[in-house]
């Protein structure tokens, strides 16, 4: 009997936990892919909103970042919802940055980005020599 009532319990506890809850308030999940032109994950990718301070690192193995919501620097939570217009900046070292406007859906929410590698205008760069009072050049 006491078996029962413990199980019982931890079944109502559970489900009306706020923790397991699953509200409006919680935002439409977004998912944003970042590779480069050969399809491999960009490792140093990061993921921002125009009006927010902080950059999103993407998942190191598979170049993924995922969120519902969003702090911004007021204090203020920008929570995705079905039908808003969300704006995001993806950038990585050595490749060109995008900016790309999407219109949230009520799921399956995934953008895959592509980053195209900046091409240097001089392969070979050349040390810059420091030379120092002391030094005399070699003959």
């Amino acid at each position: 009997m006491s078996l029962l009532l413990s199980f019982m319990l931890h079944a109502v506890v559970s489900t009306s936990s706020p923790a397991y809850a699953k509200g409006d308030d919680e935002g439409v999940p977004v998912r944003v892919v970042v590779r480069d032109e050969a399809k491999a994950p960009i490792a140093t990718a990061v993921v921002r909103h125009p009006q927010e301070a902080d950059r999103h690192r993407v998942n190191a193995v598979d170049g993924s970042w995922e969120a519902s919501v969003l702090y911004l620097p007021d204090g203020s939570e920008l929570r995705f919802t079905a039908g808003m217009t969300l704006n995001l900046e993806i950038s990585a070292p050595g490749y060109t940055t995008q900016v790309l406007t999407y219109q949230v859906r009520n799921r399956r929410n995934q953008i895959d980005v592509t980053l195209p590698k900046i091409e240097a205008e001089d392969s070979q760069l050349e040390e810059p020599t420091i030379s120092f009072g002391r030094d005399e050049p070699r003959e």
